[in-house]
């Protein structure tokens, strides 16, 4: 409010006062009269009275005839013996007249004020869900810091060289924008960095800020969609506008994928949606603000496919800077990064903690690091021990131990024949990952028993030998019951499912089969960004119902051959594998050394291959 509109208010108020101030003193000056009570006995006694209305504490009346120009009168009820007794000494009783005005007045005005209150109150909580306020709906909700606060540099990002070399570009710029376009070039208006989630991309865009010096504007992508029509489009001018206030600055957009989906898809593909205007908006500001002014708009995203296209040409998001899963010499910086305040043992080396953690991200690998770190404090240890670090990543891969969990006698004999039917298959092919720990004590949720199997590199191609290899090991379990007692169970659930994915895979993406040839017949149903997410939705597919009948064939086909292949390896071991589940009953746990004193000299591991 302005102070005109304070003055007027004030005015209001304080003319209300005096006018009930006017009328209570107008009404009790000039029409009752407050008389004393032997008053009253006396004109009672005189027949001056005409009549009275009496309550519990007041007499109220109207005189005959005006007395001293007063036609009515007021007093105080006293008990009578007390008055009696009181005349009889020429005392004058004299009532007091208790005055209401203030009590009367605040029973108006209390209920009213708490009203107001109440009703205000819930209009700043229901403003401060909206924008901060009725009259901030539009306003953005960007953070804003400066390099101080970030406190973030490149020196605190490891693993994505690449990525940091890119973005030092934008540094550059940013500190001398002059001189940056002194050969007549122009720094691209936006940059999306692209990758799965963890990899660091909200920390590499606070390092840019950072070691630029500059604002740091930081925003959601789903805080501009509010339930007003037209709320985001006002924040993302408002955003822009702060921005080029304090240019150089930086914008940086998180999820970018909750404000830039494609339009025209989904339940709400008409033109007059809120999130359509709300990114037709960031377009017209992409477009409309010049880049050698200082302003650089940063995004991050982790599925770039259902970005719309018009965000990603030319002159809008000119750069997509791919920060991806470290490889070893990657996690190797990241981990000594986060190993820093880390008290460790001697025999603890980096490089076998990266060698243990394939396809861990940047948040992954913090993570490790800090549950060995606790199961170290948990122990009372004086260092973190590389025990700690195995015990870490069985408990992020596998879940938490179950001990408590009781199996029937059976039900654990079944269970360390299907583990132990896991292992020696992966023991016996070659070119498997190598078997590192067997267990029969349960994990996670659902999880009786688990092998874990740990590369020994990074891979980024398989051929289809091996991903044959990979199913037989998977349906390790499932022929081992079924060779020791001629019976199935459920156990083998979830190794069924991941089998028949790498048959599908091979089928329908891999064009591994001659039956179908060398042809896609489906795209992958995962995200792009994503190795081990599938995608649930609908599928459409763009062949026949004949060719559909074909690939459930190959893909049974596939699957049946694997598991006879995977029966006859363990019918050669199968005083192996008896003799192995029998000594995993006894100790629950097997480790890499004592799977490979299982393997007698008669029957090498080379000729089950």
């Amino acid at each position: 409010m302005n102070k005109k509109t304070q003055f007027n208010i004030w005015y209001w108020i304080a003319a209300f006062f005096i006018l009930m101030a006017i009328q209570y003193f107008f009404a009790t000056a000039t029409q009752v009269a407050r008389i004393p009570y032997s008053q009253f006995e006396a004109d009672l006694r005189d027949g001056k009275i005409a009549e009275v209305a009496v309550s519990d504490r007041f007499i109220q009346g109207r005189y005959k005839q005006p007395q001293n120009d007063n036609a009515y009168f007021v007093t105080t009820r006293v008990e009578p013996d007390l008055a009696q007794q009181l005349q009889q000494h020429g005392v004058v009783v004299a009532g007091q007249i208790e005055s209401t005005f203030l009590r009367d007045l605040l029973s108006w005005l209390i209920p009213v004020a708490l009203f107001a209150s109440v009703w205000m109150f819930m209009l700043r909580r229901m403003g401060g869900g909206i924008g901060g306020g009725l009259m901030q709906i539009g306003k953005s909700k960007a953070r804003i810091y400066v390099q101080s606060d970030t406190g973030v540099t490149f020196n605190d990002v490891a693993g994505v060289d690449e990525a940091k070399e890119e973005l030092k570009e934008i540094v550059d710029f940013l500190k001398d924008p002059a001189g940056y376009g002194r050969l007549g070039g122009r720094m691209p208006k936006g940059v999306l960095l692209v990758g799965p989630p963890g990899t660091g991309k909200t920390l590499l865009a606070k390092a840019v800020a950072g070691e630029a010096g500059v604002p740091f504007f930081s925003i959601s992508g789903s805080e501009f969609v509010e339930m007003f029509v037209g709320v985001g489009a006002a924040r993302v001018r408002d955003l822009f506008e702060q921005a080029r206030a304090k240019a150089p600055a930086i914008i940086f957009i998180d999820e970018l994928d909750a404000l830039g989906r494609a339009r025209g898809i989904g339940p709400m593909a008409g033109g007059h949606d809120e999130k359509e205007q709300t990114l037709n908006q960031l377009l017209v500001e992409l477009d409309g603000f010049d880049s050698s002014t200082g302003l650089v708009l940063l995004a991050a995203t982790n599925r770039p496919e259902i970005l719309d296209p018009a965000l990603l040409r030319a002159g809008r998001f000119d750069r997509q800077v791919l920060v991806d899963r470290p490889d070893k010499a990657g996690r190797i910086q990241i981990l000594k990064v986060h190993l820093t305040k880390t008290k460790l043992e001697p025999e603890v080396e980096v490089e076998k903690i990266a060698a243990l953690t394939p396809g861990f991200t940047g948040a992954d690998l913090a993570n490790l690091v800090n549950e060995a770190t606790l199961l170290a404090t948990r122990r009372k240890a004086d260092a973190v021990a590389m025990e700690d670090f195995n015990n870490a990543v069985e408990r992020i891969i596998a879940g938490l131990e179950k001990r408590n969990r009781l199996l029937n006698p059976k039900e654990r004999e079944i269970v360390a024949h299907h583990e132990m039917g896991h292992a020696l298959v992966a023991m016996a092919l070659p070119g498997v990952d190598q078997v590192h720990k067997v267990s029969i004590i349960p994990r996670g949720i659902g999880a009786l028993g688990y092998t874990i199997q740990r590369p020994t590199e990074d891979r980024f191609l398989m051929t289809r030998e091996e991903l044959e290899n990979k199913m037989a090991v998977l349906l390790g379990g499932r022929a081992a019951e079924w060779i020791i007692y001629g019976h199935l169970s459920t156990g083998a659930a979830d190794d069924l499912v991941k089998v028949t994915d790498i048959a599908r895979a091979m089928v329908t993406r891999y064009g591994m089969t001659e039956k179908l040839g060398n042809v896609a017949l489906e795209k992958d149903r995962r995200s792009l960004l994503s190795t081990d997410q599938p995608f649930y939705g609908p599928q459409e597919h763009e062949y026949s119902d004949e060719t559909a009948a074909t690939i459930d064939e190959e893909i049974r086909r596939i699957v049946d051959e694997a598991f006879d292949r995977t029966v006859g390896l363990l019918e050669a071991r199968k005083k192996t594998l008896e003799r192995a589940a029998r000594l995993l009953l006894e100790k629950e746990t097997f480790s890499e050394t004592d799977l490979k004193s299982l393997l007698v000299p008669a029957e090498p591991a080379d000729q089950l291959a």
